[in-house]
């Protein structure tokens, strides 16, 4: 098994994005466990191995509905852009914070029985007829499952092995390990606790991931994906050559779904594939300089002409024939193989 991959460097930004989530980390731990221990848990004294996992485990919530904030937020505000990019290191820290929750767990509740600890932990509690004494272990298990594997997939070997639409379906169990998440809070704990302070900070995270998701879907929607329409001779229409500014580009959705970004540069353009091959980031936001635009989600790059990286990068995409007719600027719907160079046209005066 092989695949070609050159690896990405780390750069400064990495760095303080690691620095800040880490000591976000140790924060929240030192105050959850030492400062206000009262505010988030039982208000009858429990031991300390319980009291870490608690904390462990509640950081691991906090962490993953950040995770799934910072998608939608980024979306809706280009502010928000730079969190974006080192996502996946926030998903794996995540991954780590939860697995030790589970090992503080399993070690303290399931050490003293008589058989093994993890059959004891998927055999223990079978009462899955009814709500109260539900055995919400198991969605535990099947969110630090899911947090595994999206951690243990996240090195972008793996996008270029297992291709970025694969590995982007992949990814989608970020949504599962939250929603067992969500439910192995809400009949594990939440049903057992007496102090209601941390019962409203766990109601108030899931609905703004809730809300924040919604939100960027309205704003989306609001801002049109209407199609592309077909001319006589199946050309399709994607905007005015005016409606295009310098150094920028118009984006608009193909008959057959795909989505083409028609760039201005020098008053020539020239049209590629909106999905950057890392992780289809959409490249028709990005900015343009000497001929390549820069993928504004982490940062990869290509020649508008072409759909080529630069040397010694490898990634290709799509390009599109493209044609000006009075102000009108039209593609060719048929995309042109990976890589193709297409020579810009100018926009008439």
């Amino acid at each position: 098994m092989s695949v070609k991959y050159v690896p990405v460097q780390w750069n400064k930004n990495k760095w303080y994005y690691n620095g800040f989530m880490v000591a976000g980390v140790i924060g929240f731990l030192y105050l959850f466990l030492y400062v206000s221990p009262e505010l988030l848990t039982h208000e009858k004294s429990i031991n300390p191995q319980v009291h870490n996992a608690r904390a462990f485990g509640a950081c691991a919530f906090l962490m993953l509905s950040v995770i799934l904030c910072i998608g939608p937020l980024a979306r809706m505000d280009k502010r928000f852009l730079p969190l974006l990019y080192n996502r996946r290191h926030f998903g794996v820290m995540t991954a780590f914070v939860a697995l030790t929750h589970f090992g503080y767990i399993i070690n303290w509740y399931f050490a003293f029985s008589g058989s093994s600890k993890w059959e004891t932990l998927i055999f223990s509690n079978t009462s899955y007829g009814q709500l109260s004494g539900f055995p919400f272990e198991m969605f535990g298990v099947i969110a630090l499952l899911s947090l595994l594997i999206l951690a243990t997939t996240s090195h972008d070997f793996w996008l270029k092995f297992l291709t970025a639409p694969v590995w982007k379906r992949i990814h989608y169990l970020i949504y599962v390990a939250y929603a067992s998440v969500v439910m192995h809070v809400s009949f594990g704990i939440l049903q057992d606790q007496q102090n209601h302070v941390f019962t409203g900070i766990f109601i108030l995270s899931a609905l703004t991931v809730v809300a924040l998701h919604v939100m960027a879907f309205l704003n989306e929607r609001k801002a049109g994906d209407s199609v592309a329409a077909a001319d006589t001779d199946g050309w399709v229409r994607v905007c005015a050559a005016s409606d295009i500014p310098e150094a920028r580009a118009k984006i608009a959705k193909l008959p057959n779904g795909d989505r083409v970004a028609v760039f201005r540069m020098d008053n020539k353009l020239s049209a590629i594939s909106n999905a950057c091959a890392h992780q289809n980031g959409p490249l028709g936001e990005g900015k343009i300089l000497r001929c390549l635009v820069t993928c504004p989600w982490h940062g990869f790059q290509y020649d508008v002409r072409s759909g080529r990286s630069p040397a010694p990068f490898t990634e290709i995409i799509p390009t599109y024939n493209i044609a000006v007719r009075g102000d009108d600027v039209l593609v060719d719907p048929n995309a042109n193989a990976p890589g193709t160079y297409v020579e810009p046209i100018e926009v008439p005066a």
